[in-house]
């Protein structure tokens, strides 16, 4: 095994909203990621995740990459743009440009990098006509600079059972429990390392669901949501202005609480 540290960089999809455990803090992706590494790798494997949700590009560049850098891991990855898409504010030429310099930094000291190609979140959110574009902006990028550096691509926009949204949680925007585990497993795969069969299983499609009842789950979901993030976007707060990340150092993996 060649991994024996792994650094996790970006926002709330690398922190692991919305798949939590017990005591309502959030697992995700990149400790199921980090847990099977660490089975392969013994007991001196280390650990960090810098992510924290709401973070845009520049933020994540600013705060969590040079941490990352000092650090000096064997495996980094790096997800950040999500929310940039969704900000008036969006440069898509500007962060084409910093995401190559970014990831050529991290790629300077030799360590394996992972990058993400954003599944299509379009289907179930409201402008479709300016989310979709900037998000092929984004994948473009992402794609180029992986080729470019030698990264590792884990490709989620190609995998159509990202349209099943059972894979989705109730805000329509983070993954479920599901959804992370079927991202774990693509990463685990893109490092060829083995996983768990079950976290790369296609559940089923739900029932489809009557006019009036999914009228109404609209009407709920933009209660409980989309209200809440205009509100932020006007107040210029972010759902994580008051939170760090959650191992900001690199440590041995503690026992895993129960799900």
């Amino acid at each position: 095994m060649r991994w024996r540290s792994y650094v996790a960089v970006g926002d709330s999809f690398t922190e692991g909203l919305d798949d939590p455990y017990p005591d309502g803090s959030f697992r995700g992706w990149a400790d199921l990621v980090a847990t099977r590494l660490a089975a392969e790798a013994g007991p001196d494997f280390q650990y960090a995740n810098l992510a924290i949700r709401g973070r845009t590009f520049p933020n994540v560049v600013a705060e969590q990459v040079p941490m990352a850098l000092a650090m000096k891991p064997d495996l980094i990855s790096f997800a950040a743009g999500g929310n940039d898409v969704l900000r008036r504010t969006f440069d898509p030429d500007a962060l084409a440009a910093r995401f190559d310099q970014v990831v050529g930094r991290l790629r300077a000291d030799g360590a394996d990098v992972v990058l993400f190609r954003f599944a299509d979140v379009t289907p179930r959110l409201p402008g479709q006509r300016l989310i979709g574009p900037r998000l092929a902006v984004v994948n473009r990028a992402v794609g180029e600079t992986a080729e470019r550096h030698g990264a590792i691509l884990v490709d989620l926009y190609a995998d159509d059972t990202y349209l099943n949204s059972t894979l989705w949680s109730t805000d329509r925007l983070h993954l479920s429990a599901a959804g992370h585990r079927r991202v774990a497993g693509q990463v685990l795969a893109a490092l060829g390392v083995g996983c768990d069969e079950q976290w790369l299983l296609v559940p089923p499609h739900p029932e489809p669901t009557p006019w009036l009842s999914a009228r109404a789950a609209d009407l709920r979901w933009a209660g409980q949501h989309l209200a809440p993030w205009i509100k932020r976007r006007i107040t210029g707060r972010s759902s994580g202005d008051t939170l760090t990340a959650k191992r900001p150092l690199l440590g041995p993996l503690p026992p895993q609480p129960p799900r």
